[in-house]
């Protein structure tokens, strides 16, 4: 084999991976910014620019999460986003927060983000969080105020207020819409529902158990 023919055979493999890189990552931004158009009725993956002439300094503001959100439900924790829904300006780059705010006792039920990496930062109280592997590892940790903990894209993951105080983090995304799916809201309360003899062979629980966990599950009427 010829000198040139070798380098070719062995340049491939660095090729492909080059090249599965630039497929597998974001691209780079195109421009400064593209703060969202929410009224433009154009479905993209994101959302279509605003012409920068009517971009303004709103559009990269918000003051949601100042103060503790208002804790109204069974499991005793709010979660208040900011993120494109509320911030104009971060489409296109891929970040964002929330604030979460736990009663004493109260849980941020098993969930995950399908499209982020999630990062805390504890403002006030303990809580107990931890996530589990794709092995059906746990890893979890006992957190204070000032602490920062970190949940693997995707993965699920918990957080308890364990303590008789409240307790508040802001947890960090590098994702404008990161997405969340509460494991047991998802399988109890979608619509269309999902088949109770899915649900009892899951679970190994019958069929009244399904029932009444829908029922309590189920979004309160207004």
């Amino acid at each position: 084999m010829s000198f040139m023919a070798a380098a070719k055979v062995f340049a491939c493999p660095f090729v492909f991976v080059a090249l599965f890189s630039m497929v597998a990552s974001d691209p780079d931004l195109l421009q400064d910014l593209c703060v969202a158009n929410k009224a433009a009725g154009i479905k993209v993956n994101g959302f279509p620019c605003k012409d920068e002439a009517n971009v303004t300094e709103a559009d990269f503001f918000y003051s949601g999460l100042a103060n503790p959100g208002v804790i109204n439900n069974s499991v005793g924790s709010v979660a208040t986003g900011a993120n494109v829904e509320k911030i104009s300006g971060l489409n296109t780059l891929g970040v964002s927060l929330a604030r979460i705010d736990y009663a004493p006792g109260g849980l941020n039920p098993p969930h995950t983000h399908p499209r982020a990496t999630e990062i805390i930062f504890v403002l006030d109280g303990e809580l107990d969080v931890g996530f589990i592997t794709t092995s059906n590892k746990l890893i979890s940790k006992s957190v204070k105020k000032g602490d920062v903990f970190v949940f693997p894209r995707g993965l699920v993951h918990f957080q308890k207020n364990n303590g008789d105080k409240s307790a508040s983090v802001i947890a960090g995304f590098n994702s404008q819409l990161p997405g969340t799916q509460s494991i047991a809201a998802t399988l109890f309360t979608s619509t269309p529902a999902v088949p109770d003899n899915v649900l009892t062979k899951t679970f190994q629980i019958g069929t009244k158990e399904v029932d009444k966990i829908k029922n309590k599950l189920a979004p309160k009427k207004t």
